[in-house]
């Protein structure tokens, strides 16, 4: 099975990281991070890192592996993972991916959207419209023209806003349609792929007592040690929730009580979001939480079978 990565996908605070390690722990293998935010150092708290612990026992990739400041695209993570892919198979060890970003786990195994090349004149004109009228103004403008690009993606993160309305302007064509080129046929490499879930209401208060470890954890110390370290506010990477919301507190834009509500809501509406790209696989075998009390050996009796 070496020849083939293991895959297990799921939300946020669905329980993965523990599973993965006793999988790891059973087929040799070694895990590579299938997350947007744990690329970053110095943003262990708010991603929900696996412990020292845990990475002592299982051997991790792309983890802490960018800066904070460093742009990085989803072209720069699939280079990463092929990398580290090559390394852990001449090891004869088992490819092991993990997380809950959807596009990153789909440019791993489909490759990605090759889109139109920037323009620098219609990049400009967004990027000065969005400085001056807000990011807001754009991401509305992309709601009409593709709503399910805009879904995706957070109105801050107004690098792929602007791109999401480029490529539209420069094909006449949303750019949630051209990546239906994601296809199985372009598969790039074999793959068991599983999804936990559990009940939407577990889930969500299993999101709102992660919370609360998080800041009682230090999170908002976190946040603190970070902007004194001079990164910007604006920065891609702390415009993720957790940091932001918390952000928003220490400027005294809002209360902390209100901080930490909308930090659970945000968090609620990104497993939602989670979920909603993984069922459109249909590569991806769904497992139940809660209906499969002993999961690793369920799991390890499926991968074993196939």
């Amino acid at each position: 099975m070496k020849t083939r990565l293991l895959c297990l996908l799921g939300p946020t605070a669905v329980g993965k990281t523990e599973i993965a390690i006793q999988l790891a722990q059973h087929f040799d293998a070694e895990i590579v991070s299938v997350d947007s935010r744990q690329i970053y150092r110095q943003m262990d708290i708010g991603t929900a890192k696996p412990t020292a612990e845990e990475q002592q026992a299982v051997r991790h990739h792309l983890i802490d592996c960018v800066n904070i400041s460093q742009p990085f695209s989803v072209a720069d993570y699939q280079s990463l993972v092929d990398a580290a892919i090559v390394d852990i198979q001449s090891r004869g060890k088992q490819v092991l991916l993990v997380g809950g970003a959807g596009l990153y786990f789909r440019a791993v195994v489909d490759g990605l959207f090759e889109g139109p090349g920037a323009d620098p004149s219609l990049r400009e004109r967004l990027e000065t419209e969005a400085a001056q009228r807000g990011v807001n103004t754009l991401h509305e403008r992309l709601r009409t023209c593709d709503p399910i690009s805009a879904e995706r993606i957070h109105p801050n993160n107004v690098v792929r806003v602007i791109r999401a309305l480029e490529v539209y302007e420069l094909t006449g064509t949303p750019m949630s349609e051209h990546q239906q080129q994601w296809r199985q046929e372009n598969q790039r490499y074999p793959f068991i792929a599983f999804c936990l879930t559990m009940p939407r209401a577990l889930l969500y208060q299993r999101i709102e007592q992660r919370v609360d470890v998080m800041l009682a954890n230090g999170l908002i110390a976190e946040v603190e040690s970070l902007l004194a370290a001079g990164y910007a506010r604006e920065t891609v990477a702390l415009q993720s929730f957790g940091y932001r919301e918390l952000i928003a507190y220490l400027d005294g834009e809002c209360t902390y009580l209100e901080a930490v509500q909308q930090l659970k809501q945000n968090t609620r509406r990104f497993a939602k979001r989670q979920l909603t790209w993984f069922r459109k696989d249909t590569r991806v075998e769904w497992i139940d939480r809660e209906s499969t009390p002993d999961i690793v050996t369920h799991l390890l009796k499926k991968i074993r079978g196939m």
